[in-house]
């Protein structure tokens, strides 16, 4: 399948970034504990809570870490973690999706609406700007036969595949993102990555100020401590 071009805009500034933060561990405690309360607590059958489980251990997170995000994802402590999407706009036509796990919303939403107010940002209604964006499932692995593990990608329904350097890239729906990379399995070395994303339709270039300007204000409201991801439209 063809369309390597149309999603080779899907940038992942945490990535990198990620493994030299304090808050790796935080972020993926959150991810498992959301995973435990959408789904089941046993691994082999949720598909969301293996995979951060395995994010958890190849980012070297102790295991009664892990096991004390279970828990609090099974809401034995009376923990629950919210899921929620805000919208902001920033310098030079940047949009934003912002993705939160928090168990407080009020104070998720005050630190994101501070955060773009004093940095030339704007909070925006939801639906203003992620029309301009897929919502997809994305699957990064590195395949043990590559013609292979197409061929079963496409099978399982997915609506583009193509080969970045040496991993296979799978675009779903965000529905089929999980059976798909069960489907998988067999076929694969590792998994780089198998989440839900938002990717631009179209996108921006800044320059000069606004290019400064937006640096700082991603930077800023990254390090918030509800925030897990931003996603946006600049080149």
């Amino acid at each position: 399948m063809s369309g390597h071009s149309k999603w080779s805009t899907i940038k992942h500034k945490k990535a990198a970034e990620d493994a030299k933060r304090s808050k790796v561990f935080s972020r993926i405690a959150k991810a498992i504990m959301v995973a435990v309360q959408n789904g089941d607590a046993d691994p082999e059958m949720n598909s969301a809570l293996k995979l951060a489980i395995s994010q958890a251990k190849k980012a070297n997170m102790p295991k009664d870490n892990i096991e004390r995000a279970m828990k609090k994802g099974s809401g034995d402590d009376g923990t629950k973690i919210e899921e929620i999407t805000y919208e902001g706009m920033g310098p030079g036509g940047a949009m934003m999706i912002i993705t939160c796990a928090t168990d407080n919303t009020n104070r998720a939403l005050t630190e994101v609406k501070t955060a773009l107010k004093k940095n030339n940002g704007k909070f925006v209604p939801s639906g203003s700007v992620s029309f301009q964006f897929d919502f997809v499932g994305y699957i990064s692995i590195v395949p043990k036969d590559t013609e292979t593990a197409e061929l079963i990608a496409i099978e399982a329904g997915a609506e583009d595949v193509f080969m970045e350097e040496s991993n296979l890239i799978i675009i779903t729906k965000p529905a089929n993102l999980h059976s798909t990379l069960k489907e998988l399995e067999s076929e694969t070395k590792s998994v780089n990555e198998a989440r839900l994303i938002y990717n631009p339709t179209q996108q921006v270039t800044l320059s000069g100020a606004d290019k400064e300007s937006y640096d700082t204000l991603f930077e800023i409201i990254e390090d918030l401590d509800d925030v897990v991801e931003i996603f946006d439209n600049v080149a």
